[in-house]
Order: C-alpha cells, then sequence, then structure tokens
C-alpha cells in the first residue's frame, strides 16, 4: 500500500540549494517567503527561517506528488496533506518527516484509516474501514498490523475479539443483528500440505485459524399482546337474583321487550301498508264498476 512506501520519496537536503527567489535576512540566508526550484526538479514555495524550510510551504516532487503543511527545520512536522503519486493522500500530523500522530489515510482503492500512526506505521487505536464489502475493523494496531482487542463489524453481523497478525485468535463472539450472538473460539490450525511439499527439506507452514462454536444464546422473540376476552356473541345473558320487590320489575321489562320486538317486525316490513292500501283501492274501483254497469243496463 502507498502508506507503507511513501517514505521513498524524499526531499532535497538543505545542501542543495538549486534556485531561489525570495526573501532573505543579513546574513544571506534564505529568511521569510521564497520559491525554490531545487536541482533534482522539485520545487517549494513557502516559509523559510534560517537558510531552512519552516513553517508553512508546498513543496511538490517531479513525481507529481506533493506536501501541503508545516515545516519545522527542513522537515514535515505538525499538520500537513501529503498526496501520493497513485492518487493516495493522507491527512493529519505529522512529527520528524512521518506521519506520527492522528490522522487520516484514504488508498487508491477507496479504502480509509483513521486512526492513530507511530513511526510512519499505523500504531494504536483505528478503524479501517474496506470500501468493497462495506466492512470495517475498529481496534487495536501494532506496527501497521491488527492485533490486540477489536471488533470486525459487518454488514449484518459483527465479531468481537482479539486478533494477531491480521487474524482472530483465541475467545470470541459473533453477534448478528437479528438479535442472537454465538460464542466460541478460534484455533490456530496448520494448512495441510501437498505430497510435493512434503517431499521438500523446508516447507513454509502456514498458520490459519479456524472457528470452533461453543454456544449460542437464546434469540429472544417478541410476543405481541393477546386482546381482553370478549363476551360470547350470541348474546347469552347470565340469570341475576331477583331483586328485593319480589321480580316486579323483570316483568314490565318483559313487556317492553315485547313492544318493541312488535315495533321492530313493523318496521322490518315497511310494504305491507301500502299493499293494503292498494288492495282496498282495488275493491272501490271494483264497486264503482259494477254501479255503473248497472246503469248502463237500466
Amino acid at each position: 500500500m502507498s502508506d507503507l512506501g511513501s517514505e521513498e520519496l524524499e526531499e532535497e537536503g538543505e545542501n542543495d540549494l538549486g534556485e531561489y527567489d525570495g526573501e532573505r535576512n543579513e546574513a544571506g540566508e534564505r529568511h521569510g517567503h521564497g520559491k525554490a526550484r531545487l536541482p533534482n526538479g522539485d520545487t517549494y514555495e513557502g516559509s523559510y527561517q534560517h537558510g531552512k524550510r519552516h513553517g508553512q510551504g508546498i513543496y511538490k516532487f517531479k513525481s507529481g506528488a506533493r506536501y501541503i503543511g508545516e515545516y519545522v527545520k527542513n522537515k514535515k512536522h505538525g499538520h500537513g496533506t501529503f498526496i501520493y503519486p497513485d492518487g493516495s493522500r493522507y491527512e493529519g500530523e505529522w512529527a520528524d518527516d512521518q506521519r506520527h500522530g492522528y490522522g487520516v489515510y484514504y488508498y487508491v482503492n477507496n479504502d480509509t484509516y483513521t486512526g492513530e500512526w507511530f513511526a510512519h506505521q499505523r500504531h494504536g487505536q483505528g478503524t479501517y474501514f474496506y470500501a468493497e464489502t462495506g466492512s470495517k475493523y475498529v481496534g487495536t494496531w501494532v506496527n501497521g498490523q491488527q492485533e490486540g482487542m477489536a471488533e470486525l463489524i459487518h454488514l449484518n453481523h459483527r465479531y468481537q475479539g482479539k486478533f494477531l497478525n491480521k487474524n482472530p485468535v483465541g475467545p470470541g463472539k459473533y453477534v448478528f443483528d437479528i438479535g442472537c450472538e454465538q460464542h466460541g473460539e478460534y484455533r490456530l490450525t496448520d494448512v495441510e500440505r501437498g505430497e510435493e511439499e512434503e517431499e521438500e527439506e523446508v516447507t513454509l507452514m502456514t498458520v490459519v485459524p479456524k472457528w470452533k462454536a461453543t454456544s449460542i444464546t437464546e434469540l429472544a422473540l417478541w410476543t405481541p399482546t393477546l386482546p381482553e376476552e370478549q363476551p360470547p356473541a350470541d348474546g347469552t345473558i347470565q340469570e341475576e337474583a331477583p331483586g328485593p320487590e319480589g321480580g316486579g320489575e323483570p316483568a314490565e321489562d318483559d313487556q317492553a321487550l315485547a313492544d318493541l320486538s312488535e315495533g321492530e317486525a313493523d318496521l322490518t316490513r315497511p310494504g305491507e301498508d301500502d299493499e293494503d292500501a292498494t288492495r282496498e283501492e282495488g275493491r272501490e274501483e271494483g264497486r264503482e264498476e259494477l254501479r255503473y254497469g248497472a246503469i248502463d243496463q237500466e
């Protein structure tokens, strides 16, 4: 990766003066703001102090890389951004020309590392995001490698445990988004060698961690609240004890129910009165016809 080989890009030393256009002090040293074109083709524009790059400046390499940030006595020191030839970049703290402190590295494949640096390497607490899968490692780093307690987060589950040389080792657990956890441990196992490899005198053994589950926690299912029990639908009503007056009121209630039933029966037959009226009109018309017929015969 770019962050591991960036130390190959070295800036010109203080003795490689080249061409300079800018301010100087009484001793003739580069002091203040100035521009310089170095013999190797690199350029620098920024602050000088007693002949050395000191303060804010922009250093452009002929390879296409460039540094924009703070200098202290010709060395990158403080906060700065380094853009590498392949397009990757680092934004963060520097010390003695090295990435040191807190910073963010943006890789060419869109991966990112955000966290602590020590002597140009990922070291301390940091988060590495894998753009291709959407996963991320959140935990401890040692000399550029994933090592120590950490959490490897995927899209629908995560692993929590200890890492060594970028691999999980020892006890840990998988936590799934559906609400369950699988506990177990990673055990180091040797990769099976083929017949050709066994014949060789010197064989490099590859150790691969293998997961062994020991227990799975129960999944707590969501149970909906049941509705309260409703009375029977047929309308059956339990008998009640008679009142203190000997049951007179129930009789009145029965009569009222009977009257109501008759009223309801009338309402359910709205067309009967109309039919009776129609039949009565028919009889009247019949009698009129008979009467007029008798008159004609006379």
